[in-house]
């Protein structure tokens, strides 16, 4: 059975809200409520998905992480699998590749700034796989923007149709709740309390101050009605508003996705599509984390899976690697905690531990017949040297840039002639924790570097045009991890003049496995 899973990530700018909202969800998913407190399920089930050593440094997420956790709906257990995407406005590919993961997404808005920069440019990536987006409006009991000025923000700039399914009544310090259009029932905080602990009035029956009336009758009025069909296509956002740090508006939320969010979606896999009916179990490799556990140095490659019912012990087929792998150990997530998963359905996330056999973009199944697409590399927008401090540890070197390119953090280019080892990245910050897990996890001292370059093409051709431009280029190219011919460019101008004078060239942004 497969309807019963949703599998989802929260998109937000930095500081929207969306590490408290993680919590909350959580909480909501998996905990007792007792007299407003909350005792999880087993001592360490809290939500711990900012585990790396720089996270905790400076309090941001930077890798993504997975959160399994299930609730009762209408009396029918669902799985809720939450991946838990970086934040911070110099994201990874590792962040887009977490998106191709997903069914659909939770939207996080500062209800004072409205649509950040960050959000934006995760929404287009959101966009280009029309992942459906539920839009949560955080922040409500503070100071804010006019309700109506952040949805026809929402609409405007993401060219999306709204429809509000909850209102605040009032903002800031005026603010006195949340009134739920679907049970037309008011939450709110009560009694001195900092959280919201349950309670709710029927709208008739609930003191509510001004003009609220006509406000929210406008709202429902003058915004279009909730669609599944245009929300499932990408097409309209349903907003909903809140506060995750008073808890107020998450169990709507929440709701929302079970009823709403659309169970495992089809995968594109070149011409076709592969849905969870597919006989044969099926999925694709999207993250690859090494040394989640630094006593172990383990390397746990993170799988979609698309089709067929996975059962222990089972053995699959890697495109990358053409033989088959029994898998023995595969574990489902709790951020750091993990449980040994017997089973798994179409739209689960199991992580597969291995030595460095399983990579970004490779599909693993039954048969070995389907190759799921739409995981590439991204030619780099900041590149530099390595320099080692201490040139014993060469070796060292060559393995942690390896390790941490297999994962995605970095890409790592090898210059054909001499010259140190050239480091590609996305964002600034993923240089900040190449430095800190070169430190933390291999204990390699090394410092970087300008670069003569701006960015990197993949150059693909006949064998005669590719020896042709080695002649007059070798300065300018290098090798990736796997061995394929990069042209090193010193400027955008640089990549325009090269393809204008070979035609026979094709210098590619993007490269997929």
């Amino acid at each position: 059975m497969t309807s019963n899973r949703r599998t989802f990530a929260i998109i937000s700018h930095p500081d929207a809200g969306k590490t408290t909202l993680t919590e909350k969800l959580l909480l909501q998913g998996g905990a007792i409520h007792q007299a407003g407190l909350v005792k999880a399920r087993g001592a360490a089930r809290r939500a711990r998905s900012d585990w790396m050593k720089i996270e905790q440094q400076r309090g941001i997420s930077v890798t993504s992480s997975v959160m399994t956790f299930e609730k009762e709906y209408d009396g029918e257990t669902i799985t809720f699998n939450l991946l838990d995407t970086p934040g911070h406005e110099d994201f990874s590919e590792d962040t887009y590749r977490t998106l191709t993961a997903v069914d659909s997404a939770i939207m996080v808005i500062d209800a004072a700034k409205g649509i950040e920069p960050q959000t934006r440019k995760l929404f287009e990536v959101c966009r280009l796989r029309s992942v459906p987006i539920i839009t949560f409006v955080n922040k409500v009991d503070r100071e804010g923007r006019d309700p109506f000025e952040t949805m026809d923000e929402v609409a405007d700039m993401l060219a999306l149709d709204v429809s509000p399914q909850m209102w605040p009544i009032g903002m800031g310090g005026l603010f006195e709740g949340l009134l739920d259009f679907r049970t037309q029932e008011v939450a709110r905080v009560e009694g001195g309390s900092n959280e919201y602990l349950g309670m709710r009035d029927p709208l008739d029956q609930a003191a509510i101050s001004g003009n609220f009336e006509e406000e929210y009758q406008l709202a429902q009025a003058g915004y279009p009605e909730f669609d599944l069909e245009a929300y499932r296509n990408g097409d309209l956002t349903p907003v909903y508003f809140g506060s995750a740090l008073k808890n107020l508006g998450v169990e709507e939320l929440i709701d929302a996705i079970a009823r709403i969010a659309p169970p495992p979606r089809p995968q594109p896999a070149g011409e076709e599509k592969i849905g969870p009916e597919h006989d044969e179990v099926s999925g694709f490799i999207f993250k690859v984390q090494a040394n989640m556990d630094p006593n172990h140095r383990d390397r746990i490659a993170f799988m979609r899976q698309v089709s067929g019912t996975f059962k222990r012990g089972m053995k699959l087929t890697p495109s990358g690697l053409g033989k088959p792998i029994a898998v023995h150990s595969p574990i489902l997530f709790f951020a750091q905690d993990r449980e040994i998963a017997d089973t798994a359905e179409p739209g689960d996330i199991i992580g597969i531990p291995n030595h460095g056999t399983l990579r970004v973009g490779d599909t693993l199944s039954e048969k070995n017949e389907i190759r799921f697409t739409g995981l590439p590399n991204f030619a780099p927008e900041i590149l530099r040297r390595v320099q080692l401090k201490d040139p014993t540890k060469t070796k060292q070197l060559r393995k942690a840039l390896d390790d941490l390119s297999e994962e995605g953090v970095i890409q790592v280019f090898y210059p054909e002639i001499g010259g140190s080892s050239i480091v590609g990245v996305v964002g600034q910050l993923q240089l900040d924790v190449l430095i800190s897990r070169l430190g933390a996890e291999y204990k390699v001292d090394a410092a970087l570097e300008a670069s003569p370059f701006a960015t990197a093409r993949w150059l693909k051709g006949t064998d005669a045009a590719l020896r042709d431009f080695e002649k007059f280029n070798q300065g300018n190219l290098a090798r990736d991890r796997d061995g394929d011919l990069v042209f090193m460019a010193k400027s955008a101008w640089d990549v325009g003049y090269q393809e204008e004078k070979n035609p026979d060239l094709a210098f590619s942004a993007t490269k997929e496995r």
